[in-house]
């Protein structure tokens, strides 16, 4: 279960701020079963995953292991550099079956037609892993072009464009199958206002493209409408809004958005102009959760191939990923210490990575946070 608490060291930075932030979420009850556990020590798989995730996955290693973190580790060094690597990446998903947490970078997946399905949406598909959770809010001592941005991208993960169902019926002529089901519709839709309501949110847009795809959109944004009357009661407006025109309304006035929900191919798009508005990808985190598994990953999905191993990379989206991780295992105090301490690092601007405008290293910016724990 996910939880809510948002630590007194940081309530000064985060003055009138909603409970759900990039520091904690709250999430509607959806996991029924609990994650491995012996002795107290969490059983968790990691797979850094391709591009930085080595570096930024150390970070949180080395973190975790200054606060003494009950987290024993699972790792397993899968790449979609190449298909030769299936066996473990099957053995990884073993893992993440018999230990129901996971905590991953980010999977590449080539582009060729010769290349194999991407694993990470193979993933997410194969445990079910249907909702995903973005958390975009402007940062204090951070400041963009827009101020006070704080918005929740929901996504659905497991259909929509990301079916993968694509063949050649002619030479030159290839169909690729939009999947849309309004049982999956439905649960998405409940699971964003679930999470407006636990978050005292006030509004939910749906964003869609049902004036072009009438039956898959249309699908989804009229179980949306069905589901939105049912939560009429509690006092949360409902409205919904056409991709094209979401992304021009992102970037002229973000602060009109509260929580968005959309399909898989939206959710991607939406969440890197979310990632933007905020600082960029290095700051985003992110979590995809169903009912039996969660998964922790940045928000933004970069490989970030242009910078591995150069120890340039920003790793406070995975630490706050690992995070969000700790609070979903009922470790808040843990949390809380490491979240505030990477808020602080970044309210403090001494210590920043390149993105950020600063020339901090990776290794730099994790042992600035490690001196600002508590």
């Amino acid at each position: 279960m996910f939880r809510n608490a948002v630590s007194a060291a940081t309530r000064p930075a985060l003055v009138n701020a909603r409970s759900a932030t990039t520091l904690s979420a709250g999430f509607p009850k959806v996991t029924q079963r609990m994650p491995t556990k012996y002795g107290g020590v969490y059983t968790v798989t990691l797979i850094p995953g391709d591009g930085i995730g080595q570096e930024i996955t150390d970070s949180v290693k080395e973190i975790f292991e200054y606060v003494n973190a009950p987290i024993e580790w699972e790792q397993y060094n899968v790449s979609g550099m190449s298909s030769s690597g299936e066996d473990l990446f099957k053995q990884a998903l073993e893992s993440l079956r018999r230990n129901r947490v996971g905590l991953k970078g980010i999977l590449f997946t080539p582009i060729s037609q010769s290349g194999h399905i991407s694993w990470n949406v193979a993933m997410r598909q194969q445990l079910d892993i249907y909702a995903s959770v973005v958390l975009c809010k402007s940062l204090p001592g951070f400041p963009t072009r827009h101020s006070d941005v704080d918005f929740a991208i929901i996504r659905e993960n497991t259909e929509g464009e990301y079916s993968g169902l694509e063949h050649q019926s002619y030479p030159g002529v290839v169909e690729s199958l939009k999947v849309s089901t309004r049982a999956k519709a439905e649960r998405i839709a409940r699971f964003a206002f679930d999470f407006a309501l636990k978050n005292e949110r006030k509004k939910v847009t749906c964003v869609h493209k049902a004036n072009i795809m009438k039956l898959g959109d249309g699908l989804f944004l009229n179980t949306f409408r069905k589901v939105a009357e049912e939560y009429k009661s509690t006092g949360i407006i409902a409205n919904d809004m056409i991709v094209d025109n979401t992304s021009m309304q992102l970037v002229a006035k973000p602060t009109q958005f509260d929580v968005m929900v959309m399909p898989n191919l939206y959710g991607a798009i939406v969440s890197n102009i979310g990632a933007a508005l905020v600082g960029g990808p290095g700051i985003v985190p992110g979590c995809n959760v169903g009912r039996d598994y969660a998964l922790f990953e940045p928000g933004c999905r970069h490989v970030a191939n242009d910078i591995m191993g150069t120890n340039r990379a920003n790793p406070a989206a995975m630490i706050l990923s690992a995070t969000m991780m700790l609070r979903h295992l009922g470790l808040d105090n843990i949390a809380n210490n490491i979240a505030s301490a990477t808020f602080g690092v970044i309210n403090d601007g001494k210590v920043r990575t390149a993105d950020m405008g600063g020339s901090a290293t990776t290794s730099e910016f994790t042992s600035e946070i490690i001196k600002n724990l508590s």
